[in-house]
């Protein structure tokens, strides 16, 4: 089976975060313009594409799965896989049966390159570069899957944290133009969207490679200022952002800009100093407390997120109580909590004090618990206010949802005329799936 490019189709299916998504569109887009028709993964295609997440276990299990669900819709469909577990493991997915191709980190942007070389019949193909070679940026967004894009800013990281894989999978740090992600925001803006959300891998560390050195002309602060004067460009938000990159100059400017919208997600990872240091993370808790404390003085409706990892070698009952409590006392408004996997090639794989898998469920369970009780007492604090809600597309059994400014999730009756809107609404009560319900 050889592939003729005019008439194929293809289908993508993303594994992990935002930086995923955006990239994925990307991918996406540069087969529109082979002459691919884009269906939907659940559909029949001539080529699949999946792009995978190596941060979780769970993820890397994840994508033996999809592939089979490839398989079964078409037995003869070529299926590509791409992204960080395709970097860090090309041999381990190439050997997964069904997959054809499989494509490193900075081969993913050139997939159609290699379209014609494949053929059912032959080995899997690798095309994986050593990650010292990934040291050039390519810029992406999501568009067209929802109301909000995902605009990429900045890949890979300098950082040497213990746990972390992303470094060998993505490279180092390496920022995107200003020029460049002024033209994408407006991009956007033209295709009627009314939300960016920013991302990349370590967002705060912006500017550094933005002209394939480490030369710094633009800083964090410098993007977020050039943005927030995009025509169109209802709402900004910041993704995740390193808790020392994110500067008291950045958070002041938030509070009175134009379109960045009071929501801060800002990786803790651990509540204990000693866990802090034997991660490699660059600040202590107490460094924390005074972000947190600076958002709120000057954004008192600020939603924070944070997120934390259990279960990190070494991690006794005292030090997870530490954490729990440290996390219990704080002002934040939600949790995203990662169970510790140990990583091939990492430094934390081989220290001692391996947590017990139980324990580490258990520690995950309790602050899981903890985070529903840190959103629902953000939910509740905001009941009687006025926001502005932008509506999403999808009617949920006779409800539509969206989020406002400030990250809360609200629903009203389904409205096909409110898809896309921004609507100012007074927050009515939590209903019993805990979303606030507009009456």
């Amino acid at each position: 089976m050889s592939t003729e490019i005019a008439t194929k189709s293809v289908a993508f299916y993303t594994l992990g975060c935002k930086l995923n998504f955006s990239e994925t569109s990307t991918i996406a887009r540069n087969f529109e313009q082979e002459g691919f028709e884009r269906v939907d993964f659940e559909k029949r295609a001539d080529i699949y594409v999946i792009n995978t997440c190596s941060v979780t276990e769970n993820a890397d299990k994840r994508f033996k799965s999809i592939v089979k669900k490839a398989q079964q819709l078409n037995q003869d469909a070529f299926t590509i896989a791409v992204g960080c577990y395709a970097q860090l493991k090309p041999e381990e997915l190439a050997a997964v049966d069904g997959v054809d191709l499989v494509l490193g980190a900075t081969e993913k942007f050139k997939i159609t390159d290699y379209l014609n070389q494949l053929s059912k019949e032959e080995p899997t193909q690798i095309h994986s570069c050593e990650i010292d070679e990934a040291d050039f940026y390519v810029g992406s967004y999501s568009i067209g899957d929802r109301t909000r894009a995902f605009l990429k800013v900045q890949d890979g990281c300098d950082y040497k944290c213990t746990y972390c894989t992303i470094p060998l999978a993505r490279g180092i740090s390496r920022s995107d133009t200003l020029e460049n992600v002024m033209e994408n925001a407006r991009l956007i803006s033209e295709q009627g969207i009314k939300e960016i959300v920013l991302t990349g891998v370590n967002i705060g560390d912006y500017g550094k490679g933005e002209f394939g050195n480490k030369r710094h002309e633009h800083t964090f602060l410098d993007l977020v200022h050039a943005l927030d004067t995009v025509n169109g460009i209802e709402r900004l938000r910041i993704s995740s952002i390193e808790p020392n990159l994110l500067k008291n100059e950045t958070i002041e400017f938030v509070s009175g800009a134009n379109a960045f919208v009071p929501h801060f997600h800002i990786p803790l990872q651990a509540g204990n100093n000693e866990l802090l240091g034997k991660m490699k993370r660059r600040y202590n808790r107490e460094l924390y407390v005074d972000r947190v404390t600076k958002i709120k003085e000057v954004m008192p409706d600020c939603c924070i997120g944070v997120d934390v990892i259990v279960g990190f070698p070494g991690e006794t009952d005292d030090h997870f109580l530490d954490t729990y409590n440290f996390l219990s006392n704080l002002n934040i408004s939600y949790l995203h909590v990662f169970t510790y996997s140990e990583r091939d090639n990492t430094e934390a794989a081989t220290m001692e004090g391996v947590v017990p898998k139980k324990v580490r469920a258990k520690r995950s369970k309790m602050l899981r618990g903890l985070s529903v009780k840190k959103r629902r007492a953000f939910y509740e604090s905001q009941l009687g206010k006025t926001k502005t809600v932008l509506w999403e597309a999808e009617n949920k059994e006779g409800f539509i949802q969206g989020f406002t400014e400030n990250y809360v999730k609200v629903k009203t009756y389904w409205n096909p005329e409110l898809v896309n809107e921004l609507q100012t609404v007074t927050l009515d009560v939590i209903d019993e799936d805990g979303l606030v319900r507009i009456v």
